[in-house]
């Protein structure tokens, strides 16, 4: 059966690997699984036809014969249950790997995704300042617990999973600008690996693609 992924027609990351597809289609690429993306406009995601599928109206999307999925953790964890390389065999393993799914997107995430937002929306607001000094000390405080985990292993738990692409995408946020990432030189380091995978590369480009044609036009 063909699997079909929603993604931006006109990506507001600018190509930058950013938006949530970029998880879905990394997933797919590590699981060697063939998918279609069906691309759509800011307008076609509130529209009814979008909205039967992501009650949100947001995207990844994820169709696969009778099944229709939204949220991208829930799609990543769906592809890495049905296919192999993305959660080890080992029962045990499998749960950690599971809980730091949970973790990149509950604990980690948040706050990341908070102060990209308020550098958006908030910045001529006059708590801007006070509010962009939280979130930063938030993220701080995760990462300097994710740090002396991660040590100097290159993945959080034994082989690379599910649990890392979903961390590593949430870290990229953090990447350039920020100069967050770059006080922790294991994390920059962990990203960096993820980066250099081939699987990484094939959903980059895939997603820079769109973006580019998207300009072209």
């Amino acid at each position: 059966m063909t699997i079909t992924i929603t993604a931006f027609e006109r990506s507001p990351d600018r190509g930058k690997g950013l938006a949530r597809d970029m998880r879905v289609r990394w997933a797919l690429e590590e699981a060697g699984q063939p998918y279609e993306v069906r691309l759509l406009s800011f307008k076609a995601m509130k529209e009814p036809a979008h909205l039967a599928l992501q009650p949100f109206g947001q995207i990844p999307t994820y169709e696969e014969g009778d099944l229709a999925l939204f949220e991208s953790g829930a799609i990543v964890f769906h592809i890495a249950e049905r296919h192999q390389g993305l959660l080890p065999d080992d029962a045990n393993a499998r749960a950690r790997a599971i809980a730091w799914m949970f973790a990149a997107l509950n604990t980690v995430e948040p706050p990341v995704f908070d102060r990209a937002l308020c550098m958006i929306l908030e910045r001529d607001k006059p708590w801007y300042e006070h509010r962009l000094r939280y979130l930063e000390d938030s993220i701080r405080n995760r990462l300097d617990k994710l740090s002396a985990r991660l040590g100097d292993a290159d993945w959080l738990d034994g082989a690379f999973s599910a649990g890392d692409l979903l961390m590593v995408t949430v870290l990229l946020r953090l990447k350039k600008g920020s100069g967050i990432l770059e006080e922790y030189p294991n994390l920059s380091a962990y990203v960096a690996r993820a980066e250099a995978r081939p699987a990484y590369k094939r959903a980059f480009d895939a997603q820079l693609a769109v973006f580019t044609a998207a300009s072209a036009g």
